[in-house]
């Protein structure tokens, strides 16, 4: 039998209603075998994450105040889910033992990581499932740094000998009992790991989205939702920050080249968006996958004459940077010209430093700094062999009235990048959307 992997996120856990849908989608396919479980998340926009509560306990108790009216919310809010699924479960002595912690070694690592040992340990006792502790098999070195290769040892045996599991995300452990909790991505890298220590066919992650969306909502309304895209594509577009989810929480499933599954708890009728390893041959035909874009960004132009045949130019150029620790986005060149495109809040106190030393260093002709640019990305393997795809982007572009500062292609082709002033950001990609959706 092929076995997914399924995690759910703390909206799709933030209320006994929630846990009941998350429990109806496990048990409708015997496949999912294998769950990771986040902490409760916000029932609505005035609620609280469960995770921060434990935090703020952790900051009252490690600053000597009272933590106990913290730590009563986070009572509260698993009681009412314990009663309303109506499990047996022994909260008082788990949070007599969060209690001691804080009294007499409060950790943060520790208390940020109880929601989702706590929310898995009702959720499996709901299922009927196997409660894995992941502070047994997701490893950490003593300093905080991951152990990938005995956390796959370690989850591969465990889950080899268990048929139906709840693993909670988030967290592992040292040698020395000590808890870390992964700094990004949490479950999402806790459910990617199990996944390929399970060998799984699929890896589900259950959200509050129906998948990733071509565009921003927030600028476009109801675009559309992409129903297959690459890993590379996802690579490209995470960049922008268009993604359901981390860059760490993908690269484990896609060095094992299994497909990703984002789908909505809410809705689960919809087929969401899946992320392939590769496009099937149907979907070959298709230009552009997505379009994510950001602001904040700055120019540092630098020309200078015969620079294309002055060795090791632009490796000084970027060590100057490098030396300021300011780190460049993009790099668009000419005969004569180098641009360095930086972020902009990153740039802004070494600006003075970084442009001295270029002066005297590189003995430039001339200098330009120019910031408010927005940088836009249209991606999608379409590019490489549709004829024209340039010309439509900067076509479009320059109907809407839009002046484009910077252009950068990838060296796949699989991505055009464009930069345009912050004040033309949306109508942008407003209008990029309208001509390639």
């Amino acid at each position: 039998m092929n076995t997914t992997v399924v995690k759910f996120g703390g909206t799709s856990l933030a209320s006994a209603a929630q846990i009941r849908k998350a429990a109806a989608i496990i048990k409708a396919n015997p496949s999912r075998r294998f769950v990771v479980a986040s902490a409760p998340g916000k029932r609505d926009s005035a609620d609280t994450k469960v995770t921060d509560l434990l935090y703020r306990c952790y900051d009252l108790a490690s600053g000597g105040k009272d933590f106990t009216p913290a730590l009563d919310q986070i009572r509260a809010r698993f009681a009412e889910i314990i009663e309303e699924l109506g499990v047996e479960f022994d909260l008082d002595k788990e949070l007599q033992i969060i209690r001691s912690h804080l009294e007499n070694d409060p950790q943060r690592d520790y208390m940020a990581s109880r929601g989702e040992y706590l929310n898995s340990r009702i959720l499996a006792k709901f299922l009927g499932f196997t409660f894995l502790d992941a502070a047994a098999m997701v490893c950490f070195f003593p300093n905080g740094r991951f152990d990938a290769n005995r956390t796959d040892a370690l989850l591969r045996a465990e889950l080899a000998k268990t048929e139906y599991a709840v693993v909670p995300g988030f967290y592992g452990a040292s040698d020395d009992g000590r808890i870390h909790t992964f700094s990004r991505g949490g479950s999402d890298v806790t459910g990617s790991l199990v996944a390929c220590a399970a060998d799984a066919s699929l890896y589900e992650n259950w959200t509050d989205v129906s998948g990733m969306l071509f565009t921003d909502p927030r600028i476009v309304k109801n675009p559309h939702t992409i129903s297959v895209i690459t890993y590379r594509e996802l690579r490209e577009l995470s960049y922008m920050g268009a993604t359901v989810l981390h860059e760490d929480a993908v690269f484990p499933v896609r060095k094992a080249g299994i497909p990703i599954n984002i789908r909505n708890t809410n809705r689960p009728e919809d087929n969401g968006t899946m992320i392939v390893p590769d496009l099937p041959a149907d979907m070959q035909k298709r230009i552009v996958t997505g379009i994510a874009g950001r602001k904040g960004f700055t120019s540092v132009l630098v020309e200078k004459s015969m620079m294309s045949t002055e060795v090791g130019f632009g490796a000084k150029i970027m060590g100057i940077f490098a030396a300021n620790n300011t780190p460049f986005e993009h790099c668009p060149t000419g005969i004569d010209t180098i641009s360095v495109i930086v972020n902009s809040a990153q740039f802004r106190e070494k600006k003075e430093a970084i442009l001295q030393q270029i002066r005297h260093e590189l003995q430039p002709e001339y200098i330009c700094v120019e910031g408010g640019l927005a940088m836009i990305a249209i991606v999608g393997h379409g590019l490489v062999y549709a004829k024209g795809s340039a010309a439509r982007v900067f076509g479009t572009l320059a109907k809407a009235g839009i002046n484009v500062r910077m252009i950068d292609q990838g060296s796949s082709e699989m991505n055009i990048i464009v930069g345009v002033a912050e004040e033309d950001y949306e109508a942008a990609i407003q209008s990029l959307y309208e001509e390639f959706c």
